[in-house]
């Protein structure tokens, strides 16, 4: 992994995580040790042997339908509409506006939001493959392994925990051999499974009743709003090109406006 420069870090950064378990009504400290393990809290973090990027390093085709899915609901839709499927079933950005799209799984608060709604989605998932709720640390395995890999790896474990798990996800351990291999042999479906879900933990991560709560924590917000704001300004040329414009114009500066409203604006109850 290589490792660039943080953008904000500590307290920004968990602040972020808090402020989109709040959203989402995932665990906090499920989301935090997914990042901890996932980027050591790097924002800026990038896998050598996969497109995988920023604090919960989403893989291409994971963020593109996390946001396309959830972006609107947090004031990204000007992100999500830019995102088309191919007749291939690929998510694709053209243009200008990929590198702007691609580019927010460094933004903290961004993906941290996705990272929440993208449990959530695995929660159900998983909820109806194994008829139970499921923990924490199945939870990022299916983080790690995708919904249905993680399915396939909690049934496995407890039909045949002594198969080699790289056998059953042969391009995940070719990705990822320090989770497959240990001095040079294949581990067990029961150590991978082990291994996995040790971060999370035996409690649920999500609780289907749970209503978020919408309401943001400001820890350390101020430095955290202005590295937001940095960041919008900079994709501000690259939104009026989305739009068909020269980044100069009207049409520009009202979506950025309008994500300056979403994003720091004030609680529904202050606007009332």
């Amino acid at each position: 992994m290589t490792i660039g420069k943080v953008g904000f870090e500590g307290a920004g950064v968990e602040a972020a995580i808090r402020r989109a378990s709040n959203a989402t009504g995932v665990d906090f400290e499920f989301l935090l040790k997914t990042a901890k393990r996932e980027s050591a809290l790097n924002p800026r973090a990038k896998a050598g042997s996969s497109s995988a990027s920023g604090l919960f390093q989403f893989v291409d085709q994971t963020w593109l339908a996390t946001l396309k899915k959830h972006g609107a609901k947090h004031g990204l839709g000007a992100y999500a509409d830019q995102i088309q499927q191919g007749a291939d079933g690929k998510l694709r950005v053209s243009g200008a506006a990929r590198r702007a799209v691609m580019d927010l799984r460094f933004d903290a608060h961004a993906s941290s939001l996705m990272a929440g709604e993208l449990a959530a989605d695995h929660a159900a998932y998983l909820r109806g493959r194994t008829g139970r709720e499921p923990t924490a640390g199945e939870l990022y395995a299916a983080h790690f392994l995708g919904p249905a890999g993680a399915a396939k790896l909690v049934e496995a474990a407890d039909r045949q925990p002594g198969l080699s798990a790289a056998r059953l996800f042969p391009d995940a351990a070719q990705a990822n051999r320090s989770i497959f291999y240990r001095d040079g042999r294949p581990v067990s479906v029961a150590e991978v499974y082990a291994n996995l879900t040790r971060t999370g933990g035996g409690a649920p991560a999500v609780d289907p009743d749970a209503v978020p709560s919408g309401e943001p924590e400001l820890d350390g917000g101020n430095f955290m709003l202005a590295q937001r704001l940095d960041r919008l300004n900079s994709d501000r040329d690259l939104l009026g090109l989305m739009l068909g414009g020269d980044g100069q114009g009207s049409a520009a500066d009202t979506l950025f406006t309008a994500q300056l409203l979403s994003a720091f604006g004030p609680d529904e109850d202050e606007r009332a």
